[in-house]
């Protein structure tokens, strides 16, 4: 088929010890699934899990182990890091039981879900979608993705977030308050997830403010970490 733009490259994400990458279609993210960061973002309880969206093209690949620049992005003054653990989804489905769920995943990633939090708040004051505040340019880090077979399945382990040498975010995957499975079931019902998606499943307590020159360090279970330099 003969097309009039020249076809733009689809967004992809590295693989641990290998050459190739992953392809990605859809970036879906949780919100509030961490019981002390739903407290903390003013609610409570196991209520029902939410999603939003980022841009696919949004993601910005950090290799393992390394320190990375990452720009601050425009429009914002108070910029927020929320670390996360990254599920991609190896094969598709719709109204995936949560007994299959484990099945569909490919591998695992930790990743951040950058936050441009006045525009969010302002956009919530007045009831508009909020999407300026999470899907901007670059504002879904990730390091290198981890098969499930090197893995196994990622149901409770450590995740952190350091600024400048100081823990800001400590959690445990099991404390999600929707766990993995769940989170793939509660998706599947409401889009059909294909091979290629990501879920963002959630970040712990302790979100806040970064500025240019600070330093990020993230870690989470069986997937290591990278480090971001904000510029």
């Amino acid at each position: 088929m003969m097309q009039s733009l020249p076809a733009v490259e689809q967004p992809s994400v590295a693989i641990s010890g290998s050459s190739a990458r992953f392809p990605v279609r859809r970036v879906y993210c949780v919100g509030r699934n961490y019981a002390d960061h739903a407290k903390e973002m003013g609610s409570s309880g196991r209520e029902p899990p939410f999603f939003f969206f980022k841009p696919s093209d949004a993601l910005f690949n950090v290799a393992a182990g390394t320190t990375q620049e990452w720009p601050y992005p425009s429009m914002t003054q108070d910029l927020h890091h929320e670390v996360e653990l990254v599920v991609a989804v190896g094969r598709g489905g719709k109204n995936i039981a949560v007994s299959d769920a484990a099945k569909h995943i490919w591998g695992y990633a930790v990743g951040l879900d950058m936050t441009r939090r006045d525009l969010q708040a302002a956009m919530k004051k007045e009831a508009k979608p909020w999407c300026i505040g999470k899907g901007f340019d670059h504002g879904a880090p990730i390091g290198p993705l981890f098969p499930i077979e090197s893995t196994g399945e990622i149901i409770a382990g450590p995740i952190t977030l350091k600024v400048n040498g100081e823990v800001r975010q400590q959690g445990d995957i099991a404390d999600l308050i929707w766990s993995i499975n769940e989170v793939i079931a509660h998706v599947s019902n409401a889009w059909v997830l294909q091979a290629g998606d990501l879920i963002y499943t959630g970040t712990p307590a302790g979100v806040g403010p970064v500025a240019r020159g600070d330093v990020m360090t993230v870690e989470a279970t069986r997937v290591g970490g990278f480090a971001l330099k904000v510029v």
